[in-house]
């Protein structure tokens, strides 16, 4: 699959995933792209936990309430540390962005699905902060993001999307 084919078809997929276990392989590969990703002033504030095993799978389905991608045989944490970066300046938020979206775009050329799950953890209850405690993240890393990963039982739904010309334009906004 090209970049462009993997952009234009990836899509968040929240239904259920088939039982077959994710290569070590294939998350390695994951995570790489989303290390790859541009990390402002390259202070890479961004780190990865791949969840394979299934006890340990478990103990995170446990605090996550109401259920995500509890059927996905991996899990990818994401974890970002606030370090300024320029001036006063913190980019984590941008770096964890871009990284997240290499690794959907890697998800879905390896031929799995997933889906971006954040505000679900970081809201008032503090999902994340459970998250990491069980994988035992160090004081400092906040957990903000998972993305299961895994083989589709069902189909993505593609979203509605406002056409092209709604939202780019060409010298100015509104500029054709």
């Amino acid at each position: 699959m090209d970049t462009m084919e993997a952009i234009l078809s990836r899509r968040s997929y929240r239904g259920k995933y088939l039982p077959r276990p994710v290569p070590r392989e294939d998350l390695k590969k994951i995570m790489e792209a989303g290390l790859a990703a541009p990390s402002g002033c390259n202070k890479q504030t961004v780190s990865l936990i791949a969840v394979d095993d299934p006890e340990t799978l478990a103990k995170l389905r446990s605090v996550i309430d109401p259920a995500k991608g509890e059927t996905a045989p991996a899990m990818i944490c994401v974890l970002t540390q606030k370090i300024i970066a320029y001036r006063d300046r913190c980019f984590n938020v941008q770096d964890y962005a871009a990284a997240i979206e290499n690794m959907l775009l890697a998800i879905v050329s390896l031929g799995y699905e997933s889906c971006w799950f954040e505000g679900h953890i970081t809201d008032t209850d503090r999902i994340g902060d459970k998250m990491a405690r069980i994988l035992g993240a160090p004081e400092g890393y906040e957990l903000v993001c998972f993305l299961p990963v895994g083989r589709a039982e069902g189909e993505a739904q593609e979203p509605k999307k406002k056409a092209f010309g709604e939202r780019a334009f060409f010298n100015a906004f509104g500029g054709t």
